[in-house]
């Protein structure tokens, strides 16, 4: 055992006093916070508080995190937007000033703010800060814990001299439990805060509420500093049965009846299915009471709504309330995600009854043949079931069709409003259906080229319109296949009978316009090409030559119509007429013999260089229109053939066509003309003419091609030398209808339900904005105005790429279902408002301003109060629903003026309060009579389900 002398055995503890505790830590973190955010030090003086500004100013908010060992909280800054004073603001700083927070306890400028903080509402407090714990943490329940964060915060503000409130939250989040401390030179304010579930029924009433205030104060001057006093009570109104349906109730016995909001085809429904307003609060205030003028206890109450000088609503709207506008967009938008096609909901049939006539063609055949075996496997049970079901099938299938007949026979009229006219004339004029009012009225008429639409009055818009409401109301995705196969049924059959497309404008493509629009366009100029072509065919058979060459196409045992499908196919004649022309005009080397063909008019009165003809312009082909897509695949195939050598002169020849057709037009047109005649007349720039002395000493214009034009090997010179002489009537067809027609057919045929949807999707887009433009008009918002043009820019930027961004377009179809919610809050707003038109005393302007700020506004203020023209209304929805809560007799001829002198309504005109509120101020010296007076304030909150209290209490710490 050691001996006590030994200094091996002697034991030494050092306790490092210097190093910082995390509480300390976590002080010191506070501490920096408000540093840098610069709070600290004196206050530099602001504006006085408006009337309002909590609730029409803006307010900052900065945040940052902090650590209490491992636990995490949020710091965070709430503040309003000021500007400082004007002039300089140090010398207007008084030693002994308050706090601005203390300050802000007294002022009623903005009691009862609708739209704020919680301890705004509670304390009125324009700065304070405020320590939440994060977001996956604990709530601070226990209360050595409260105390603690109490502590570190009054610690940080004293250390750093910071005269901005403090708080800290504490028990579960739903509670919104407060505590803090605000500190001044020689003042410190403690806000306190009190929950509970139910109010005592001691403090239900103002005289409790004062005996709890006077109470805690613990003033002992005599008498006591007047309170002031504040109290709202809310109403609530929950009842619109006595008011119509927003929508009009269906009308069975029409062809688009049965469904709610149904309208015929063409126009797009719109409105709620449901009450878009759920209540409607009221609150009456009365501001600057002392405590003797009202009394209010639970014996009896001055407190009468109807006399309360201030009054002021808001209104509740019902949330993602069912509207049939919105339905219908979502529907169609789901629509464009679907995989299925056509097939797989309306089978095969064309296959089906095709093979069954080909049956029955050769039927008679089979009668004189002799009679072949039979395979046992045909004459199974199960085979001739099989049969049999597929027989039935194909029927019941044609019964059931999802769009019935009269129904589908309405939209295709519809679509096609020339079909009243007999179609096998096969001159049908392809008219416009006329544009109504509503699309007369559209100020911005190139809405469509901003979307990549189609026209409002074009064929494509129309049937956006009947797919979206076949869609929604007549079957889904079966209808939709099914309309979209009579559709394409309806195009082959006026390609085939040379009728027009109605509702397309001519000429070629319109590359501003959907895809689909552009196919349909296409298809149209193919017919055009065709009739042009059936109509020169016609006159040709007038012509006494056509009778020797029908001759010789009965020898030959073809027909015009097997010519015009050919390979070897010519613009108006047949391909034997134009071989036999082509072979003898080659014959022709001096072409002076050979007589002109497809003139069109002389050209600016020149001759031939070599020759004193006149110049004659030809008749030459149109160019091939193109859509988008074949533009595109054009451009692919171009770019794929690289840039060698090759590929730039095979490149070069496949885009000389036209160019080609041209020459071999302008040879016709001029015999004997050469490659710079049709130069000057095609390119004048490549022919460059210089004045020069000839021999004789006259002056004279030469010309000569230009050095590109004289490049040898160019491409201009070889099509020359290729092309022959032959008129544009006999020459090969640059655009073949016929091949352009059937694969428009055969693209239309081809697409599933799904594409076609996405194909109109903007076109129903760009009707959705015409129909909220509309709607809007009528209800006159200026918020929706604002929306419409920012959604319209916003789709016109995702419709123009080429690859579409759903995601992207589904949030504008979001956008446009929530003006719909709002035009529709608009519009039961204005019902409930509305002035009947025999009251001239009511000013109309001033009510629909009312209800625009009932919409756009947290709280709007009743003028007048009970007695003005929006309050005499609000009243009367009170009284309506209490007879209708407590099932008493209507009686609209009431009069409210001549009710029983001090007696009561059997009927109450207003519920009980849904909540109350009471404001309590005064200033007091706290806690000794000798101390400095201070604010004192309490806010009390009387709810069915909650009891609240919020007081701020002021000590003087220097004399105490």
């Amino acid at each position: 055992m050691a001996t006590d002398n030994d200094p091996e055995a002697e034991v030494f503890e050092i306790t490092d006093f210097t190093t910082a505790s995390e509480w300390e830590r976590f002080m010191a973190k506070v501490e920096e916070v408000i540093s840098d955010w610069k709070l600290t030090g004196g206050s530099v003086p602001v504006k006085p508080l408006e009337k309002g500004e909590y609730t029409n100013g803006s307010w900052g908010e900065k945040s940052q995190d902090i650590n209490f060992a491992d636990f995490k909280f949020h710091i965070t800054h709430y503040f309003l937007k000021q500007t400082c004073e004007d002039g300089d603001g140090k010398d207007k700083l008084e030693e002994d000033a308050l706090p601005v927070a203390m300050q802000d306890l007294l002022c009623m400028n903005n009691d009862f703010p609708p739209r704020a903080h919680c301890l705004v509402r509670w304390y009125g407090l324009r700065e304070f800060l405020v320590i939440t714990p994060g977001t996956n943490c604990e709530a601070i329940i226990s209360e050595s814990k409260c105390n603690l964060l109490l502590s570190s915060i009054s610690i940080a503000l004293g250390n750093s001299g910071c005269k901005v409130p403090m708080f800290v939250q504490t028990q579960q989040k739903w509670r919104r439990m407060y505590v803090g401390e605000c500190q001044g030179l020689g003042v410190r304010t403690d806000f306190e805060i009190v929950q509970v579930r139910k109010v005592p029924s001691q403090y239900n009433h103002l005289s409790g509420l004062l005996d709890i205030f006077k109470s805690k104060i613990g003033c002992a001057l005599f008498p006591l500093p007047p309170i002031t006093i504040a109290i709202r009570f809310t109403y609530i109104l929950q009842d619109w049965q006595q008011y119509s349906w927003p929508q009009q109730p269906p009308d069975f016995d029409t062809l688009f009846g049965g469904e709610v909001g149904g309208v015929e085809f063409g126009k797009l429904p719109f409105g709620a299915c449901e009450e878009p307003i759920s209540e409607l609060h009221l609150a009456t205030t009365w501001h600057h009471l002392t405590e003797g003028i009202v009394v209010d206890n639970d014996v009896y109450s001055d407190l009468d709504p109807l006399q309360a000088p201030h009054w002021s609503v808001r209104v509740r709207t019902a949330e993602n309330p069912q509207c049939l506008f919105g339905d219908f967009l979502t529907e169609f938008f789901k629509l464009c995600c679907r995989k299925e096609s056509t097939e797989e909901f309306l089978g095969r049939q064309d296959e089906e009854e095709g093979k069954e006539n080909s049956d029955i063609s050769s039927a008679l055949s089979r009668l004189t043949e002799p009679a072949a075996t039979v395979p046992m496997s045909k004459l199974s049970v199960s085979s001739m079931m099989h049969s049999a079901r597929k027989h039935i099938r194909r029927h019941r299938r044609t019964e059931e069709s999802p769009l019935n007949t009269d129904l589908l026979n309405s939209v295709l009229l519809y679509l096609f409003p020339d079909a009243t006219v007999e179609k096998s004339s096969g001159h049908m004029k392809a008219d416009a259906t006329p544009p109504s009012p509503q699309q007369e009225k559209q100020a911005d008429s190139n809405l469509f080229i901003q979307l990549k639409s189609a026209p409002s009055d074009s064929l494509t818009y129309r049937l956006a319109l009947c797919v979206c409401l076949a869609n929604y109301n007549y079957g889904g995705l079966r209808a939709v296949a099914h309309l979209w196969q009579e559709f394409v049924l309806e195009l082959r059959y006026r390609w085939e009978n040379n009728c027009l497309i109605s509702g397309l404008a001519g000429g070629a493509p319109d590359l501003h316009c959907c895809l689909l629009h552009q196919k349909l366009q296409m298809l149209n100029c193919c017919i055009e090409r065709k009739r042009a072509r059936d109509e020169g065919r016609k006159v040709l058979e007038g012509s006494k030559e056509k009778d020797k060459w029908s001759a010789r196409e009965v020898s030959h045992g073809k027909s015009w119509d097997s010519w015009s499908d050919s390979e070897e196919e010519f613009f108006e004649c047949l391909s034997d007429q134009g071989e036999s022309d082509c072979s003898h005009i080659d014959g022709e080397k001096d072409g002076s013999k050979r007589k002109a063909e497809g003139r069109l008019h002389a050209f600016n009165n020149m001759t031939l260089l070599h020759s004193t003809e006149a110049l004659y312009v030809p008749v030459t082909q149109e160019p091939a229109p193109m859509t988008e897509d074949l533009l595109e695949e054009q451009s692919e195939v171009l770019a794929k053939l690289g840039t060698s050598a090759e590929g730039t002169h095979l490149r070069a020849r496949m885009q000389s066509a036209c160019l080609l057709s041209d020459m071999e037009s302008f040879k016709a047109a001029n015999p004997g003309c050469v490659l710079e005649d049709f130069v000057r007349w095609y390119s004048p720039r490549d022919y460059v003419e210089e004045e020069v002395i000839d021999e004789k000493g006259n002056l004279t214009v030469q010309g000569e091609l230009s050095p590109r034009m004289r490049i040898p090997g160019n491409m201009w010179e070889e099509a020359w030398q290729t092309a022959r002489v032959t008129p544009a009537r006999r020459q090969r067809r640059l655009f073949d209808d016929t091949t352009e027609a059937e694969k428009v057919l055969h693209y239309l045929a081809m697409l599933k339900p799904a594409d076609v949807a996405r194909h109109l999707l903007p076109c129903m887009l760009h009707a959705a904005i015409l129909k909220l433009k509309e709607e809007e008009s009528a209800e006159d918002v200026p918020s929706v105005q604002k929306m419409i043009h920012q959604t319209t820019c916003q789709a016109s930027k995702l419709l123009q790429s080429p690859s579409h961004d759903y995601n992207k377009l589904e949030d504008c179809i979001n956008q446009l279902m929530t003006m719909e919610t709002i035009i529709t809050r608009a519009r039961s707003l204005k019902a409930k408002f509305a002035v009947a038109e025999d009251d001239k005393a009511v000013d109309t302007e001033e009510m629909d301003k009312f209800v625009r700020s009932l919409l756009e506004e947290p709280e709007v203020v009743v003028n007048g109060g009970g007695k003005g023209a929006a309050g005499s209304i609000i009243h009367r929805l009170f009284i309506n629903a209490q007879r209708a809560a407590l099932l008493a007799p209507a009686d609209e001829d009431l009069d409210l003026e001549k009710k029983p002198a001090g007696g009561r309504a059997k009927v109450p005109d207003f519920p009980p309060p849904a909540g109350r509120e009471v404001l309590l101020r005064c200033v007091v010296p706290r806690p000794a009579p000798y101390s400095k007076a201070l604010p004192q304030r309490l806010f009390c909150v009387l709810m069915k389900d909650e009891f609240r209290l919020a007081g701020a209490f002021s000590s003087d710490i220097s004399f105490f």
